[in-house]
């Protein structure tokens, strides 16, 4: 078994929980001023807060921080076909709790290479996504 590097884990670790706040707080922010939903924009914030919080507990930020390397990152200046265009509302909803629950899903992986008791919490922040994605959606079926 090779060793593991854990400078490029926790770089996996830092954008990951990156994407999945950005895609969370998109969906908030629909909630907010689109749908003046006040109780569902709340729950989107409370998950974003509670992963934060669960990253917080789970990891050393600093390493989180200092091991960060967005100027060499081989993929920051890749974007899908998909990513370059959004038609309806739907198409941002979707690809931003899809994001977020793809990157949760990393977490949980991941996660398990630093923090083994990290999983269950971000496998939790997962499902609970994919919840709020049919409520959201829901509101446009009305």
């Amino acid at each position: 078994m090779t060793q593991i590097d854990k400078k490029n884990i926790y770089r996996i670790l830092d954008a990951n929980l990156n994407r999945a706040r950005e895609g969370i707080r998109v969906t908030e922010e629909l909630a907010r001023f689109y749908f003046d939903d006040a109780k569902l924009s709340s729950k989107f914030k409370n998950l974003r807060h509670e992963l934060t919080k669960v990253a917080q507990k789970s990891f050393d930020y600093e390493k989180l921080l200092s091991f960060r390397d967005s100027e060499k990152d081989v993929g920051a200046d890749s974007m899908g076909i998909l990513e370059k265009k959004r038609v309806d509302l739907v198409s941002v909803i979707q690809a931003n709790l899809r994001r977020s629950q793809e990157a949760t899903r990393v977490l949980e992986e991941f996660g398990k290479l630093v923090n083994p008791d990290s999983a269950k919490s971000f496998k939790r922040i997962r499902f609970r996504l994919y919840t709020l994605e049919q409520k959201i959606l829901g509101l446009l079926e009305k």
